[in-house]
């Protein structure tokens, strides 16, 4: 067997993935579950939002009667950390097409008192009852070719964007475009924009659940804006709008203001057929000092 059919051999699958294993959850009793977040999801000691956002994601899809998430708001109230966590969901209205639900997250402090770190309203239907008519002026970013495109997997490796562990990027297949690479080599252009190619680390395709994770897994556009350090989301909406090909997909972030410590980031995420698959906006906090 070739390297390249060894390869495409060990691929994980859709199912079957660390990505899958590691937002499994454990139903306990109706509408409520379980789960140890895992530390490989981390910035420093922080839990990634849109690893988090999966993870609701995939308890609301087993309390719902709708497979998809159509359009999911999270307000993240405090720091998750990696360990156990509970997930209450509450079914808000069930229809023919659509059904919404909520869903709340929470762990136990150092007191074993119980907090609640993220709370979600989300609407979820089917992608596959869709139909095929697009109407759109958007456009797929210009981002250069993979090869020409850098991670911190390369040789010459994008730094750490932040002091401590970033576990994630090990998870992860990211080539950002060198056009917005400007943070990493002390010249940051100023201009509040991030792409990149994105993929997960183990091969495995795309489906909806991952489309919450890439809204959020590019480093923050603030780097571009000559800002460093961790950038904590406090509301971040995502809308999902097909089923990806399989594939990288494409990621373009953009930030046109921060005021008064905090940004917006609107991102589009793309697939190989040039399809936008999800939309998101996100609100985060930056510190300026």
């Amino acid at each position: 067997m070739s390297e390249a059919a060894t390869a495409a051999a060990a691929r994980a699958t859709i199912g079957d993935s660390e990505f899958d294993r590691d937002t499994a959850v454990t139903r306990s009793e109706p509408g409520v579950y379980g789960i140890d977040l895992s530390a490989g999801w981390t910035i420093i000691n922080a839990v990634n939002g849109g690893y988090l956002l999966a993870v609701l994601g995939r308890a609301l899809a087993d309390a719902l009667p709708h497979p998809d998430p159509f359009t999911i708001s999270a307000h993240y109230l405090t720091a998750s950390r990696p360990g156990p966590a509970v997930v209450r969901t509450d079914v808000v209205r069930a229809g023919r097409t659509l059904s919404t639900g909520q869903a709340s997250l929470f762990q136990c402090d150092d007191d074993g008192r119980e907090v609640e770190r993220i709370r979600v309203l989300a609407s979820y239907g089917d992608l596959g009852t869709l139909p095929d008519d697009v109407r759109t002026s958007a456009k797929p970013p210009a981002i250069p070719p993979m090869e020409q495109c850098f991670g911190p997997q390369d040789a010459a490796g994008v730094p750490t964007p932040v002091p401590g562990s970033s576990a994630i990027t090990d998870r992860l297949m990211l080539k950002l475009d060198p056009a917005t690479l400007g943070w990493a080599l002390g010249s940051p252009s100023g201009n509040g924009e991030m792409r990149a190619w994105f993929g997960l680390a183990d091969g495995r395709d795309h489906d909806p659940l991952s489309l919450l994770l890439a809204v959020d897994a590019l480093p923050p556009t603030a780097f571009e804006l000559g800002i460093k350090g961790w950038v904590p989301t406090v509301e971040l909406t995502v809308h999902v709008r097909r089923r990806p090909v399989p594939g990288p997909l494409r990621v373009s972030i953009t930030t046109r203001n921060l005021a008064g410590g905090f940004l917006e980031e609107d991102a589009e995420v793309w697939d190989g057929a040039d399809r936008l698959v999800a939309q998101s906006r996100q609100l985060a906090r930056v510190r300026l000092d």
